[in-house]
């Protein structure tokens, strides 16, 4: 017997010999399931249930795009044999008509992955079937948001884990169970031929109800037994003292498969599939365990296969004696020569889903210690007004308990919609309840019993019928034996409640069947003239007045056996999504209105998949229009824009882009003047118009985002609070003031100072003013000049190039254009108007404002000898060397923690947006850590760094710059960036935090002089900003630092990363030459430079000229 514990001689995955090598590169992947049939009873069923696996499909979760097929069973009870060989023989219809043939082809089952899922009969506690049966749990990484059913735990446990590494084959599970695997060696393939079973351990006692294999020490079946006395179950009783049961998985390699497969035109096997049946076959009953299999266990003798019966199939119409004979003749001689062996899973746990209802609350609520409820939650997809309500041990999934509802210990709540004052005492089951429902329940004692609200069509007419019964009651025990209802034996209930036998049973059933709880016709379903509600139900929970029973004997009523045949499961799985959108709502608005860093992006997708788009887009738009907090408004404007995307379906081109178009200029209008309502409002309205295509969705969405920057740019503006200056005398008329500045290296911490994360998550960056080739390469200077008009020169690019513009402003229209970041001068303009060197928009004409305040104008000149997208900060430097040269020009003096804010404000003027730390890198000297909370109004503060005596010298001669050649497109990763921090996407939010802890232990390393800390602290950084903005790395770049890496202690792309400069950490001093070196004979670098750096200790220098100074 094969059992499942890691081996340190037979590992998953080893290398394996001859005729096992096809399996060696299939060893420890997870399957990739070609064709997941699902099997139901109803044909009525069939569209609901395969919608809910297209569902899955779409989500991601059924793995690349299988064929899906639900099929219905030929006939009904017609076996898990029966069952399985129908649906074989349609999934390898589906397999042909794809592979081309016009025929059914056995061939296309030997290289296919099949899944075949029985769902098995009516469940009392679900309607939709033990597979959609709701469990408490919620799965954060998934995808996308939804309920987690039996289904979904059972295929995850199947794909990932049990059926991990098989070959081609059939894989066959029923679900009426919970099955639950926490850990497991893989199964060995190597050798394997015919048909494997899964078995996990149990108890005798528990056994005496179930299945069990009887094995040999190879583990070759010889016998399954079921419901078999203690005595002969103890023969089965392994190493561990367990039993191995049986519990309902089992795989079929191809080629047995196709022996199968080929049974099902012989008589009467013909008869267990819709083809047989459609050609006038009478119905065949077949067990999968005790026909199909049995028949090959080693020590079933063929005489006793062929007259015993299989346990559980009934007589008479459905199978006699002779068709059962007949049947097993030709498994036997198919199927008997097909090795049949077990696999163990020692950690496996098995859980029947019976008919009782104390069991199946047992199976919903958390247990200390037991492994199938280790992850089950107390709230699951709920939204719950009082949770502090909620007893330990019970459960609440899928509903919203508004108001004070309180909830005892082993209680389940599942898809109801409640509200307070109400209290559910323990051990109670309440499922498929509405609102309306919470006034009747308020009027009872509510402990161990079970109410449900079921969704049934009469005569294509929908209603809701309710059904009532206690946690103990035994649905099947014959009433005048020990059978109970609400929990006490039915004579005491009759007595109770004035209601008699008659009235529950007439003498034709009484007659026919055993009178029991199921055939029992309890349950309202319509009255002549009086509209019905589950009070008139919970009245017998107590004893019912005259008028009350009299209202209930009128009443057309039903037994379950006969509500199960009018359920409409269609409309019951739209009710649970509808509940489940319902909570999801509370959620959204929860989560955004309490800043949480729960993502709300699996939601959103969920909501796409499932049409309930409007909804969410409504509540989003609720939450945006009244929020108090621009924050949260901005947040639930991304969520917008993500839902839009998301209706896209990856079509319509890139998120990023353009987002001005004029058709959104009035509700932008809106949102710069602070008047959010109503730009929320016209924003939806015009949303309306670019909803029918994917192009216009993506743009759409582009426009959501800009509007979230309008109030970015709000919130960030909040830092102006921190500007100051003191005005003084203009200086002389035509005396330059230059201001040159230093490059910065972030040495930890980027990104955790863009906005919006460095206000509400709080940020920390590490940075190093430096000389490039011994200078400053960022500056600009101004002077006063006689004529009243702006003078603007713009110098950039040296290693790719010199680019010049210059422009004359004599009119305010010339500087319209300062918020567009891409016209000529756009930088300098927006300087002008954040110092109100001009007031835009007045009534003065430039030339008057020029001469009134300034007797002339202004000449401003910048350069940076930095090429473009160098990563070293440029833009942010210069943007504070320009205001601080205008302040000077215009009289006043600033100080340097001001310039810090002007800065940000002038980016938010921009609309370029970016964080802090380039100007902090380039205004400050030195080593220094910058610091913002998390929080408004915005503060950058800064402290030096004190590192030990000679330690800055040390860092000069092991500092480096290298020059990738690559032209970085910051923008794009700056846009991605606050898309994944606002759908606070998980990897993000902790890489926030891990940039923020790194920027101190970096701090820690600069003040201890340790360059191996600091290096180490370097490539962390660099792995954290490649979460940050996936795609910063360029393959050149990769090359670069794989090839560097044996001789530098840390490095990482400067910036933003995608391109311009790397920097490195050296081992070796001074080590320039042997670097350049390196990298000439390394191919498909491209135009690489090496430059010198030293830690500039001054920070910007200003300087009085009375000449013009060397740009």
């Amino acid at each position: 017997m094969q059992s499942l514990k890691p081996s340190s001689t037979d590992k998953p995955g080893s290398t394996v010999q001859s005729g096992d090598a096809c399996f060696e590169c299939m060893a420890g992947k997870e399957v990739d399931w070609t064709v997941i049939v699902l099997t139901c009873q109803h044909k009525d069923s069939v569209f609901a249930f395969h919608k809910e696996l297209e569902v899955r499909r779409d989500r991601g979760s059924l793995g690349r795009q299988p064929i899906l097929l639900t099929v219905e069973d030929p006939k009904a009870q017609v076996g898990s044999g029966g069952a399985t060989l129908n649906a074989l023989l349609v999934a390898a219809e589906h397999l042909s008509a794809r592979a081309g043939y016009t025929v059914v082809t056995s061939d296309v089952l030997q290289k296919a992955w099949v899944l075949i899922l029985h769902m098995g009969r009516d469940y009392l506690f679900d309607d939709c079937s033990r597979a959609f049966t709701c469990l408490p749990l919620e799965e954060p990484a998934a995808p996308a948001e939804a309920l987690t059913c039996n289904l979904d735990r059972l295929l995850a446990t199947l794909t990932h884990q049990v059926c991990r590494g098989s070959p081609p084959g059939v894989w066959v599970s029923s679900t009426d169970m919970l099955l639950t695997v926490p850990t497991m060696a893989e199964i060995d393939w190597r050798r394997f031929q015919g048909v494997r079973v899964v078995a996990v351990p149990g108890s005798i006692s528990y056994a005496r109800q179930h299945g069990v294999y009887l094995a040999d020490a190879q583990g070759v079946v010889q016998d399954i037994l079921y419901q078999n006395p203690e005595d002969q179950i103890k023969q089965c009783v392994g190493p561990d003292g367990k039993v191995p049961l049986v519990c309902g998985v089992v795989f079929f390699s191809s080629e047995t498969a196709e022996q199968l497969l080929a049974t099902h035109v012989i008589p009467p096997l013909d008869a267990c599939t819709y083809l047989g049946l459609d050609s006038g076959a009478p119905a065949t009953q077949l067990s999968l365990f005790f026909d199909i299999l049995l028949c090959m266990a080693q020590g079933v003798s063929k005489e006793a296969f062929l007259e015993g019966r299989s346990p559980g199939t009934g007589s008479g119409d459905a199978q006699d004696a002779g068709a059962a004979r007949s049947a097993r003749s030709v498994l036997w001689k198919a199927l008997h020569a097909v090795p049949l062996t077990m696999v163990y899973i020692p950690e496996g746990c098995y859980d029947y889903m019976t008919m009782s209802a104390s069991n199946h609350i047992c199976h919903l609520t958390p247990h200390v210690g037991t492994a199938r409820s280790s992850s089950f939650r107390k709230v699951a997809h709920s939204h719950v007004a009082e949770p502090q309500l909620l007893a330990e041990g019970c459960s609440v999934t899928n509903s919203v308990l508004e108001g004070a509802v309180a909830v005892g210990p082993g209680s389940v709540i599942q898809h109801c919609c409640l509200k307070g004052p109400l209290e559910i005492h323990t051990g109670c089951l309440l499922t498929g309840l509405d609102v309306a429902s919470s006034v009747a329940l308020k009027n009872h004692l509510l402990k161990d019993v079970v109410i449900q609200g079921h969704a049934v069509r009469l005569r294509e007419i929908p209603c809701t019928v309710f059904t009532l019964s206690g946690r103990y009651d035994d649905w099947q025990s014959p009433a005048e034996e020990n059978g109970t209802y609400l929990n006490v034996p039915w004579a005491e209930f009759f007595l109770r409640t004035g209601i008699r036998s008659q009235d529950l049973w007439s003498p034709d059933t009484a007659s026919a069947f055993p009178p029991c709880l199921l055939n029992a016709r309890l349950f309202l379903v319509l009255h002549a003239s009086e509209s019905l509600g589950l009070g008139d139900l919970l009245c017998l929970l107590g004893s019912p007045g005259a008028g009350q029973l009299q209202r209930w004997r009128t009443s057309w009523r039903m037994s379950w056996e006969e509500l199960r045949g009018i359920l409409d499961q269609e409309a019951e799985l739209a009710s649970r999504r509808a509940t489940f959108f319902l909570q999801a709502q509370s959620k959204t608005r929860r989560v955004l209105m309490e800043h949480s860093s729960c993502s709300l992006l699996p939601l959103i997708r969920s909501a796409v998949l499932e049409g309930y788009q409007e909804a969410m887009l409504g509540t989003l738009d609720q939450v945006a229009s009244t929020a108090s907090d621009p924050g949260i408004a901005a947040r639930a404007l991304a969520c917008v824009a993500d839902l839009l995307g998301c209706m896209a379906k990856g079509e319509g081109g890139l998120r990023s882009g353009p987002a001005a178009n004029a058709a959104w200029i009035p509700a932008f209008r809106h949102l710069e003047e602070g008047n959010i309502p109503e730009g929320i409002k016209e924003l939806a309205e015009e949303r309306k118009k670019w909803l029918n295509r994917p192009g216009l969705l993506v743009r759409a969405a582009r426009h959501y985002e800009g509007a979230e920057q309008i109030l970015i740019r709000q919130a960030v503006m909040s830092s102006g609070q921190f500007i100051s200056f003191r005005q003084g005398e203009l200086p002389p008329m035509g005396h330059w003031l230059r201001v040159a500045c230093p490059a910065r290296v972030d040495l930890s911490g980027g990104w955790s100072d863009t906005p919006p994360i460095t206000y509400e998550h709080g940020g920390a960056v590490v940075d190093l003013a430096v000389l490039v080739d011994g200078h400053r390469p960022i500056g600009a200077q101004a002077r006063r000049i006689p004529e009243p008009e702006l003078q603007l020169v713009s110098c950039s690019g040296r290693l790719e190039g010199e680019v010049v513009v210059e422009l004359v402003c004599r009119d305010l229209e010339n500087l319209l254009d300062y918020c567009q970041p891409h016209a000529p001068g756009a930088l300098l303009k927006a300087a002008l108007i954040c110092t109100h060197i001009v007031d835009l928009p007045s009534q003065k004409t430039l030339r008057e404002q020029l001469k009134e305040r300034f007797g002339g104008g202004l000449e401003l000149r910048t350069w940076s000898h930095l090429p473009h997208g160098s990563g070293l900060g440029t833009s942010s430097i210069l943007a504070g060397a320009v205001i601080a040269s205008l302040y000077w020009a215009s009289g006043r003096s600033t100080s340097v923690e001001s310039l810090i804010h002007d800065v940000l404000h002038l980016e938010q003027v921009l609309t370029t947006g970016g964080g802090w730390q380039d100007q902090v890198g380039g205004l400050m000297p030195g080593l220094k850590i910058g610091r913002s909370k998390a929080q408004l109004p915005l503060k950058v503060e800064v402290e030096q760094i004190t590192v030990p005596e000679g330690f800055i010298h040390t860092l000069n001669e092991h500092l480096l710059l290298l020059y990738t050649g690559k032209t970085r497109l910051a923008r794009n990763l700056l846009q991605d960036v606050v898309r994944n921090w606002y759908a606070r996407l998980p990897t993000i939010v902790q890489n926030a935090s891990a940039l923020v802890s790194n920027a101190e232990e970096c701090a820690q390393a600069l003040q201890q002089g340790s360059l191996a800390l600091l290096g180490k602290c370097m490539n962390h950084y660099w792995q954290q900003k490649k979460r940050m903005a996936p795609g910063c790395e360029p393959l050149a770049v990769q090359r670069m630092m794989e090839v560097l890496q044996p001789y530098v202690y840390g490095q990482s792309m400067a910036g933003a990363g995608g391109g311009g400069f790397l920097y490195v950490l050296t081992k070796e001093p001074r080590s320039q030459e042997a670097l350049q070196r390196i990298l000439t004979e390394t191919e498909g670098l491209g135009n690489f430079s090496v430059h010198m750096v030293e830690v500039d200790t001054v920070g910007f220098h200003m300087q009085l000229l009375e000449e013009e100074g060397e740009c």
